[in-house]
Parts: C-alpha cells; sequence; structure tokens
C-alpha cells in the first residue's frame, strides 16, 4: 500500500473496531467516530477517501500525533478505515423525539 493509492484496500471491520479502541483512538474521536469538537473531529460514518485518510494519519496537522507504519501497519490502517466505512449514518434530527 502506499500512500498514493487511489483504491480503497479491502480490511476487516471488526478487527477496525477492536484496533480503533487499542490505539487510542477513540480517546479524541470518540468510540464511534462520533468526534467531539475539543478533541478530534469526527470520522465516521463516511470517511474520507482512503488515500486522505491514510496521509492524515501518517502525517497529521495539529495535536494529533503521527502513525507510522511501525506503529501502525498498512494492514491495520486498512481495518481501521473499514470500521468507520461499517458505522450507521446517526439518524435524522427531525426523527428525533422532543421531550417537553
Amino acid at each position: 500500500m502506499s500512500l498514493l493509492q487511489t483504491t480503497t484496500p479491502t480490511g476487516d471491520a471488526k478487527n477496525g473496531k477492536k484496533l480503533f479502541a487499542a490505539d487510542g483512538c477513540y480517546q479524541c474521536h470518540g468510540y464511534e467516530a462520533q468526534g467531539a469538537v475539543p478533541t478530534g473531529p469526527r470520522l465516521g460514518p463516511k470517511p474520507l477517501a482512503f488515500a486522505q485518510f491514510s496521509k492524515l494519519v501518517r502525517q497529521p496537522i495539529g495535536q494529533m500525533p503521527p502513525y507510522t507504519v511501525k506503529s501502525l501497519p498498512d494492514k491495520d490502517l486498512a481495518d481501521i478505515y473499514a470500521f468507520l466505512q461499517s458505522l450507521p449514518a446517526p439518524p435524522e434530527a427531525s426523527s428525533i423525539a422532543v421531550l417537553r
């Protein structure tokens, strides 16, 4: 895999979910990759294209630490990306009941 890869690699979403937690991604992005304003952006559902995602993980901007190939092999990165792709879209705001 290379940073210039234009196709999305096949990954294992179930393993990606485990890696997302084990590698500490959840600490800033939340367990469901929903993000939080003070810590990290929303990553899923519908993540960036894999090439962009990979570049930001390997060469992040801001406070995120870089995840090198040594610390996060390409296969693991593909699994995390598969997890992000597997996340369901949140419900439409209009479908959420309001308590009065």
